[in-house]
């Protein structure tokens, strides 16, 4: 055995929950949040049958947003872009044909509750059902969250299986959302998981630096940078309006950390399927030294059809971007595929 490997059973005392305080801003947000449709249209002053429509497509996939992404919608406007992909629409009740429960095959992909691996070298911890907002195209809209969470609370199954997998080089600590776990319980996962001798690094997916910008606190950054493990930072926005001032000041504080920040985005239908917005977002960004990373064909999760852009569109944005920004600015347009060995580039 190598030195410093951890034995069997070691991740056993690895707590389930952990405390912190509750008045703490950012969990202020998630718990004031909007979780009923018709307060979220009455709020923005939506016409009756927006409201109408919202209550019953909610049923199958409830609102939650909170009030610091409502506040940058424009009121009176429900073709808003921030709104559309918070607000239910009764098309996402309809049976589109080839739009699946599990698009990207992450049943296929579990090696053991809570815990994936889809590409070599890298595996992803499903950490919480849990978001901070529900984007109404969310590939895992779907996943059986209790089911996983139950089966191993405390993740030490998974754990485990990262211990003993050498190829292994990074762990994607995923969702829902990492960072709607304390602090606390966020940095002792970390602790675990900088004792594996073959880990490197410590990759995050979170939409709540963009929704929630006071969720970038002075302890958030301390255990991102607390251990050997390097830590890289994936953000998710669709449109250049989501970055106000203070997204900014929360993106640039990460980065001022030593923090690697990498946006993705989806492109979806009447959000972001034109060329002046995506530049916009991926000068925004940059603004903020954060480096457009992805930028994903709608994964066909059944509710979702009709975000889906025609085929084509991608393409010639792209080649738009490529005519107005700097190579390092223009990211890479991928699907995922259920089953293949990585992001399939498109254009």
């Amino acid at each position: 055995m190598e030195p410093g490997r951890p034995v069997a059973g070691s991740f056993a005392m690895l707590p389930a929950a952990a405390s912190a305080p509750a008045d703490e801003p950012w969990r202020q947000a998630l718990k004031t949040a909007i979780r009923d449709p018709v307060r979220l249209c009455r709020a923005l002053h939506l016409p009756a049958a927006v409201e109408a429509d919202a209550v019953r497509a909610s049923r199958a996939f409830p609102v939650f947003a909170p009030w610091s992404y409502v506040a940058r919608m424009r009121p009176g406007d429900p073709q808003d872009p921030l709104l559309q992909q918070v607000l239910p629409l009764t098309e996402e009740l309809q049976n589109t044909s080839g739009f699946l429960r599990d698009p990207v095959g992450d049943e296929a992909a579990q090696l053991t509750p809570g815990l994936l691996q889809k590409y070599h070298g890298r595996a992803l911890m499903i950490t919480t059902g849990a978001c901070a907002v529900h984007c109404r195209y969310c590939f895992r809209r779907h996943y059986p969250f209790r089911e996983a969470a139950s089966a191993d609370p405390s993740w030490a199954g998974a754990l485990e299986a990262v211990a003993d997998d050498e190829t292994l080089e990074e762990v994607i600590l995923s969702g829902g959302d990492p960072l709607v776990l304390v602090d606390a319980q966020l940095a002792s996962l970390i602790e675990h998981l900088a004792r594996i001798p073959h880990l490197r690094r410590l990759r995050i997916h979170s939409r709540l630096p963009i929704v929630i910008p006071a969720r970038v606190t002075t302890a958030l950054l301390q255990w991102l940078r607390g251990t050997r493990l390097v830590p890289v930072m994936v953000v998710h926005a669709n449109h250049p309006r989501e970055i106000d001032d203070t997204v900014a000041a929360a993106l640039r504080r990460l980065v001022d950390a030593g923090v690697v920040v990498l946006n993705q985005s989806v492109l979806l239908r009447r959000i972001n399927d034109d060329a002046d917005t995506l530049a916009e977002l991926c000068q925004r960004l940059l603004d903020c030294r954060v480096l457009p990373y992805y930028l994903h064909q709608l994964d066909r999760v059944a509710g979702a059809a009709h975000f889906e852009t025609p085929a084509g569109v991608g393409e010639r944005l792209l080649e738009q971007l490529r005519a107005r920004l700097p190579g390092y600015a223009v990211p890479r347009y991928v699907r995922e595929v259920a089953g293949a060995r990585s992001k399939v580039p498109l254009a």
